[in-house]
């Protein structure tokens, strides 16, 4: 038997269903430790061998740490993560049948006994998790000192006007010093309004160093060899780790791809054979390949002159961008398939 869930804050909607994707069980369980149990006991009970989750990542992240940790290593049981477009898909070929929770857990089950390349869930515990939430938080911290950056500009070509001959921008600690020494004696409430949001600036500049600092330390501790690649550093090279999880997830390279958005999209028709954008897979690993591949193009590598032997082709600048990433995916995922292999005996 096949299952799907469709996972929500609160509940999670189940269906099992038989090699022919006939429905056979269903009904929505809590998303909490009881409603685990119930789920154990439902998927035992009809000898359930496959399980798909939408959104493993998010409100099912629980239940899916839950299940791989009741069923491993005794249990032949694979828990797969199904992507949330393949389910819409799915859906809409359901005539008649509209979105609800048990429709789409059907769907879900559907697609998981259809699609045996679907890679299993990511378990975001352990270091990786950490990372995650550090970055994330840095991120927070980062999106936080842009809009105060942008409120105190504004401000201060109020208080202080042709400002900006002296301090253009507000990028280092120094630079917001300086502003907050322009505006020392200014005892009006816009001014003081300032000064806090340039006071915060800096108290988020020392935090977000510190938390580098933290995240560069686990990333030493991981033993990872991604940081000899140009273009990577502490903070990118953790963002694969605290991603990916585990690189054994993806079959090949081509699932890796795939699944960070670097794999282009067929958009042939008649005589006319292209690709265009992919905008799906994790943006967050499509974001920190492009910042590997910008790093690279801006200096004398071998990305920069792949880039080059793509436009000499004829490829638009964002035609020749979009290969460079495919590439550095490429490489990325051998990386981390060679660090796993030296990790693991």
């Amino acid at each position: 038997m096949i299952a799907g869930i469709d996972t929500h804050k609160d509940t999670l909607a189940v269906a099992v269903v038989d090699d022919a994707g006939r429905l056979i069980a269903g009904g929505d369980i809590p998303n909490t430790e009881r409603g685990f149990v119930q789920l154990v006991n439902m998927f035992d009970t009809h000898h359930v061998l496959r399980v798909g989750i939408e959104g493993s990542g998010n409100f099912g992240r629980a239940v899916a740490v839950h299940l791989v940790l009741r069923w491993q290593p005794d249990w032949p049981v694979a828990v797969v993560e199904v992507p949330t477009l393949m389910t819409s898909r799915e859906r809409r070929g359901q005539l008649g049948k509209g979105k609800t929770d048990p429709v789409d857990a059907l769907a879900i089950a559907r697609i998981t006994a259809r699609e045996q390349q679907l890679p299993p869930v990511r378990l975001t515990v352990g270091p990786a998790a950490d990372l995650r939430a550090l970055l994330d938080y840095r991120e927070d911290l980062v999106r936080e000192r842009g809009a105060l950056v942008n409120r105190a500009h504004s401000e201060l070509g109020g208080l202080r006007p042709g400002y900006q001959q002296q301090i253009p921008i507000l990028t280092t600690r120094a630079r917001v010093r300086a502003a907050l020494e322009l505006i020392s004696d200014d005892t009006s409430v816009r001014a003081t309004l300032c000064r806090r949001r340039l006071e915060r600036v800096i108290a988020i500049d020392t935090e977000t160093a510190e938390l580098k600092r933290q995240i560069g330390g686990m990333v030493a501790a991981a033993d990872t060899t991604l940081t000899d690649l140009y273009g990577v550093g502490p903070l990118i090279a953790a963002r694969f780790i605290a991603e990916v999880v585990d690189i054994h997830r993806y079959p090949n390279r081509n699932a890796f791809a795939a699944a960070n958005g670097t794999a282009p999209l067929p958009a042939s028709s008649g005589r006319t054979v292209r690709h265009r954008f992919n905008p799906g897979g994790n943006r967050q690993l499509n974001r920190a390949l492009y910042t590997i591949a910008i790093t690279q193009i801006r200096s004398d590598t071998e990305g920069r002159a792949y880039y080059e032997r793509k436009r000499a082709a004829g490829k638009t600048k964002r035609e020749a961008l979009r290969c460079l990433k495919r590439r550095l995916s490429d490489i990325v995922f051998t990386t981390m398939r060679r660090d796993a292999a030296q990790a693991s005996p």
